[in-house]
């Protein structure tokens, strides 16, 4: 039985990091952090498994599902993100995604979506509940703080909104009531 598995991801430590945890269960695990790293890596090793990021620096990881399945028929691919949406993960079985998983997520988890009985891909994305708009409003202005460094005017300025509004919406994490509604 193949138990080789392909970490595909532009985190270069948490691929080592989600390696090692595949490699302590037994599984041979590689990683790439590219897509044509990937798909290189891919064809010259026939993995069963593949653990796809959704986002791959400036490229969505969808587009990579069906050359990798191309490359490697059989293949069982589950999509990663932190940004997980409805709409994503009905894309990603679409396209030939066994599972879809939102981050952060463990090895045991990852194991579970791969090798899952192949018979309902469509079991877990049915049970997806969409991310709740608060929570896709505040992980986007994350993404965007982080992409200016830190720092909140400039991400004020890409956003077009005022600096004091910007910081006010950044201190109320989703999930934590923070006003009384």
């Amino acid at each position: 039985m193949n138990k080789t598995i392909v970490v595909i991801d532009d985190d270069e430590v948490f691929c080592q990091t989600l390696c090692r945890a595949l490699q302590r269960r037994g599984y041979e695990a590689f990683f790439a952090v590219t897509g044509e790293d990937a798909m290189q890596r891919v064809k010259a090793r026939g993995p069963a498994y593949a653990v796809l990021d959704l986002r791959l620096g400036e490229d969505s990881g969808l587009q990579l599902i069906r050359p990798l399945l191309d490359a490697a028929p059989g293949l069982r691919i589950v999509v990663l993100t932190g940004y997980a949406s409805l709409t994503t993960a009905v894309q990603a079985v679409k396209l030939g995604a066994v599972n879809y998983l939102a981050k952060p997520v463990d090895a045991g988890a990852i194991l579970r979506a791969l090798t899952e009985a192949a018979d309902e891909p469509d079991a877990n994305v049915a049970e997806l509940a969409p991310t709740p708009l608060k929570q896709l409003e505040w992980e986007h202005l994350q993404r965007v703080l982080a992409e200016n460094h830190g720092n909140i005017s400039a991400t004020a300025r890409q956003l077009g909104m005022h600096r004091r509004t910007l910081q006010r919406k950044l201190q109320k994490k989703p999930g934590i009531n923070n006003d009384i509604e």
